[in-house]
């Protein structure tokens, strides 16, 4: 029997959606149930592994400027 870790069950389960379902499954998972969160660790995971430094660059300045230039930088409210 073959084991496979919670980062290949979830690529598994996403792997032959459409670019639209994979939209969907960010849109659903996102301020969802906390269980999400590990799904969309992964899926950022795949991007950042595929970003070149430029876009990981405006990605964490983009969560920087959130986390502290917004409201609502604790995604718990």
């Amino acid at each position: 029997m073959q084991t496979i870790d919670l980062r290949q069950a979830i690529v598994m389960r996403v792997q032959e959606n459409s670019t639209q379902e994979l939209s969907e499954v960010i849109e659903e998972s996102i301020g969802a149930d906390e269980r999400a969160l590990p799904g969309l660790g992964v899926l950022f995971e795949m991007i950042w592994q595929q970003s070149s430094e430029p876009e990981q660059s405006r990605m964490v300045d983009s969560l920087y400027k959130h986390l502290h230039h917004s409201e609502n930088a604790n995604p718990s409210q």
